[in-house]
């Protein structure tokens, strides 16, 4: 415990920290004499007067934050909204955006809501949470009650396991994505040496969240510190550890204090460019990963490189022929527009059965319906399985008469759109 004077007070209407000098400072004293000591008395009684006042204007704040709710009615969050996202976006963290928690919300999102594990831990933390975001007077009061006890944010080894686990996941991000073979004449290796900025970086994220804060260089120092263990232990999982582990704990005794400051209002279009830009760099690091380090098997078993099996499927000639296909329907598009583009494909996908009766039936797409009718009669009295003796293909013959006859039904029904386009071709 330490004196009670000198700790910041939290109030929601203005985010201030109120630091009062808790005693004059030492090097006051040598100037005077001992003659002047009564003016010794005059620091200490101005620093009651400043301690009376902030405290009555800590006060007046406190009175202020039970109208800070009613001024900002329609921006409070819900309980009842933020589980149903919990719910059912909660492994992409799309309740930490509801709640204004962007860092949290990325995190969770590039972990699937802390690889499951996180997503059920907090089914009964979404109404303290709600309660953070809106200030509500029982957390405000709660949060300056620790900031009493607390100088500092106070150890939580919840905490300090999550920043070295998202320093590893994200340290292990920027190894992998680093390729292995040369590629452009040019050999990648000396990128190792942004594996520690990527776990520091984690690590620096997680310390960052919500009402705690801290400086980044502690964290990068300690992580590229303890980055050349790597030289004198073999084994990636131990050194991989302890340099997480190391950047959390600089990060814990060094860098962590609390955040008062007042949370800037971002445009939501603002806060969405934001995590879509760390979305954009963390799945490239995926990307890269597959291009340059990832394998396919073949049907015979062997294992070919990403970036080979790509190469040839380019050069392949399904590839050619779907490259021609693709610049034949944009030409097509040019002269006839994409409408008539469209009706081709949906007549090309045959929905209404009508090519494949006809080639059921072997017969062309301009036959009239009097030769539709008379091939369906000719085809069902051939085709009837009363005519078949043997019982073994008799089987074969009933399927036979009744995909005739579905291939007949099929021409009856689109009679009218044949007859239609049978007379556009007559007319051309």
């Amino acid at each position: 415990m330490y004196d009670q004077e000198s700790v910041p007070f939290y109030t929601p209407d203005m985010g201030e920290k109120l630091s009062p000098s808790p005693v004059a400072s030492a090097t006051g004293d040598t100037k005077h004499t001992k003659a002047t000591e009564v003016s010794k008395e005059k620091p200490k009684q101005r620093r009651n007067s400043k301690e009376e006042k902030s405290s009555s204007t800590s006060s007046k704040r406190a009175l202020k934050l039970q109208s800070a709710p009613d001024v900002d009615q329609h921006e409070r969050k819900s309980v009842l909204t933020a589980y149903v996202l919990w719910l059912f976006g909660g492994l992409f963290g799309v309740h930490h955006f509801y709640l204004r928690q962007d860092r949290r919300a990325f995190i969770w999102w590039s972990t699937l809501g802390y690889f499951g594990i996180g997503w059920i831990a907090e089914v009964l933390q979404i109404p303290a949470m709600v309660r953070d975001a809106n200030d509500d007077p029982q957390f405000v009061q709660e949060f300056n009650a620790k900031l009493r006890t607390n100088r500092k944010p106070p150890f939580s080894t919840g905490r300090f396991l999550l920043a070295i686990m998202i320093g590893y996941w994200w340290g292990q991000m920027v190894m992998i994505a680093i390729p292995q073979a040369v590629f452009f004449g040019l050999d990648w290796g000396f990128l190792h040496w942004v594996i520690p900025f990527g776990v520091a970086l984690g690590v620096w994220t997680v310390g960052n969240m919500g009402r705690e804060k801290g400086v980044f260089w502690h964290c990068l120092v300690a992580s590229y510190g303890s980055y050349l263990s790597r030289y004198f232990v073999m084994d990636e999982a131990y050194w991989f550890t302890a340099m997480a582990f190391c950047s959390a704990l600089a990060f814990d005794h060094f860098s962590k204090e609390w955040n008062l400051e007042v949370p800037k209002k971002k445009r939501l279009t603002k806060r969405l460019a934001t995590l879509t830009a760390a979305a954009v760099v963390y799945l490239a690091l995926w990307g890269c990963f597959v291009y340059f380090n990832g394998t396919i098997t073949d049907s015979e078993g062997d294992e070919v490189p990403v970036h080979e099996a790509l190469y040839n499927f380019l050069k392949s000639p399904w590839w050619t022929d779907l490259k021609q296909t693709l610049y034949d329907t944009v030409q097509f598009a040019k002269h006839h527009g994409w409408a008539e583009v469209w009706k081709q494909i949906i007549d090309s996908m045959d929905a209404d059965g009508e090519q494949n009766a006809y080639k059921v039936l072997g017969i062309s797409a301009t036959a009239s319906q009097n030769e539709i009718n008379t091939l369906c009669r000719n085809l069902s009295k051939e085709s009837h399985p009363d005519k078949v003796k043997d019982e073994s293909k008799r089987r074969a013959a009933e399927e036979r008469f009744m995909e005739i006859q579905q291939a007949c039904e099929v021409l009856s029904k689109t009679r009218r759109k044949r007859r239609q386009r049978n007379k556009k071709s007559d007319e051309l």
